[in-house]
Formats: C-alpha cells, structure tokens, sequence
C-alpha cells in the first residue's frame, strides 16, 4: 500500500481522502472503516471509541472481559462467543458488530464465522489445504481460511495490533 499526502497551504477545507485501487479488497474495507470511525466523532477531533470493556454472559452472570484478554470470538449455532483460553462465554452482539468494535484493538476477520485477536498469536501453522492453524499464548488454536489469510499476514507484517509499537 502506498500513501501519498500533499500539503498545501492554498487548501481550504479539512482533508480529503482518495483511495485509488484496481478492485475492492479486504485491506481497502478495512482502511474505509477505520476511516468512518475516525471521521464519526465531532469531525475528527477524536479518536474512534475503543472499548474498554465487553460484557459477556455466564448463566445468570454478567461477566466484564477486556478485549485483550480474548482470543477469539466465534459464532455458532446463531450465538456468539469469546473464546479465553479454555473458557468460552457468550457474547449478546452480533459478531459483525464486534468486528468493527474489536479492530482497533487488533482484532481481525479469521473466516466467516470467526474473528480472532492477533496480539495473542503465538504461533501459526499452514495446513495441506492452504488455510493457517494458529495457535494462541493460551494455548487455544483456530483457524484462518484462505480468503483471510493475506490479510492476517499483511497486519502481522505492519505490525500486528493494538500493542504494535
């Protein structure tokens, strides 16, 4: 990805943003939206909201969990998960919502029904069929297929996530 910023004092308004690309991607959405995020607040003076906390439900209990804690989070069965290590607690938001409220804190799509958080990656493995077997400091493991794949390499390569300096 190349960027390419021209400043120029004759500019009247605040920036304008122009994304030049041959097809729409996975690196260009995830680009647009942070870009929304950051664009949301009070035209821009503000970070985007970051959650501090995520509450997940445990029986009759209301658990509060920190999004670095979490290894990943998986839908199944029309219910969605956090997965911490060996514990698995269910979360009452749909899990496209929780990408977009996880990927500031290093969360990224693993497959359609999982997205998992690359500051806990250990280590990953790649399978016979092209799809990665990560594994997390916690010992849990989960799968990236294909279609993800490179995008999980390019923010690995950048960096990785919230804890990327």
């Amino acid at each position: 990805m190349k960027i390419k910023i021209d400043i120029d004092p004759t500019y009247e308004e605040g920036p304008t943003i122009s994304i030049q690309v041959r097809e729409w991607n996975d690196e260009v959405e995830a680009v647009v939206r942070h870009l929304k995020a950051f664009g949301s607040e009070e035209g821009m003076q503000r970070e985007p909201l970051q959650p501090k906390r995520i509450i997940a439900v445990d029986g009759e209990r209301s658990i509060v969990l920190h999004p670095m804690e979490i290894d990943y989070v998986c839908a199944e069965k029309r219910k969605v998960f956090a997965v911490l290590g060996s514990q698995s607690l269910e979360l009452k938001m749909k899990l496209y919502e929780l990408e977009e409220l996880l990927a500031p804190n290093g969360f990224i799509r693993f497959s359609k029904s999982v997205i998992g958080n690359v500051d806990q990656i250990d280590r990953f493995e790649l399978s016979f069929n092209g799809n990665l077997c990560v594994y997390f400091k916690s010992g849990s493991k989960e799968y990236v297929t294909r279609k993800y794949v490179h995008s999980l390499k390019n923010q690995l390569v950048a960096g990785g996530g919230q804890f990327n300096e």
